[in-house]
């Protein structure tokens, strides 16, 4: 009896905690600076905290701002071949149904690509130019003049330059499923808009986790949905991946009531996000 009364009475601390955590030090928005922070500023305001922020003003010196418009692209970087993610819905690594699968990396010339963002070509399924690891250094340098592959007040900041600078553009159906970084993040809108949906690391515990087989989508889906042709499990040390959710109708209702931060980006706007929060 007071055993079941203790384990109600840690449950009951359990589910105040988010709410406890986000009055004593997360904001109920996602704060806007008006300028860049200095070094130090970013760092003690911001890093150590683990707090948030959308900066404006911060890449208006970016000649891509002006110059990074489709024809610009397809005349710079048309004829190389690159990386893109293909999937019927425009979730990738994403759970379908019981498994965590992974989009088509799809080997194709980038003006055939961009046909397909400028509808001159149609398609049944989403485009999305995703790839990580540095892919704007590695794939597309051509385009690393027009933007800063180190932001310096970031780099003073946190005592080195970045791991990884991507570049990435897709269309509109293009979601990126719920996730966490180990990382400090700076996100840049240079065209477009962007929609976030934000949980502080205090969330974890109630953003439910679950097994899946971790699966590799086959090259060419010419039925829908695409992920019903799939190849065998690539590893069995990917047996068991703990995977987030994609889809909140799929989540119980401890995270339901959950109070997440909602934020549009336009450009040209820099957001600044710290580790462990879930994106």
């Amino acid at each position: 009896m007071a055993e079941g009364a203790a384990l109600r009475a840690v449950r009951g601390c359990l589910a105040a905690f988010p709410r406890e955590a986000r009055e004593l030090g997360w904001p109920e928005s996602v704060p806007y600076l008006d300028r860049p922070p200095s070094p130090l500023e970013f760092y003690r305001e911001w890093v150590s905290p683990n707090k948030p922020c959308i900066i404006r003003n911060a890449i208006s010196h970016w000649p891509a701002l002006k110059k990074w418009t489709l024809a610009y692209l397809r005349e710079v970087v048309g004829p190389k071949v690159v990386s893109v993610a293909v999937t019927p819905n425009g979730y990738a690594d994403a759970v379908f149904q019981d498994r965590f699968v992974m989009p088509e990396e799809r080997q194709m010339l980038f003006m055939d690509f961009l046909d397909i963002v400028e509808k001159k070509v149609t398609s049944p399924n989403v485009f999305y130019v995703q790839k990580q690891c540095s892919n704007l250094t590695e794939e597309f340098p051509e385009l690393v003049c027009d933007v800063q592959p180190e932001i310096p007040w970031m780099s003073e900041a946190l005592g080195k330059k970045p791991d990884a600078v991507n570049f990435w553009l897709g269309e509109s159906a293009a979601v990126t499923s719920l996730h966490k970084d180990h990382y400090e993040n700076l996100y840049c809108v240079v065209s477009g808009e962007k929609y976030f949906l934000l949980h502080p690391p205090s969330d974890r515990p109630f953003i439910p986790y679950a097994p899946f087989r971790y699966w590799k989508a086959m090259m060419r889906f010419p039925q829908h949905p695409l992920f019903s042709r799939l190849n065998n499990p690539i590893s069995s040390a990917f047996l068991g991946q703990m995977a987030l959710y994609s889809s909140i109708s799929q989540q119980p209702t401890t995270y339901q009531k959950m109070v997440h931060l909602k934020l549009w980006m336009r450009r040209p706007q820099r957001r600044c996000l710290g580790s462990l929060w879930t994106p």
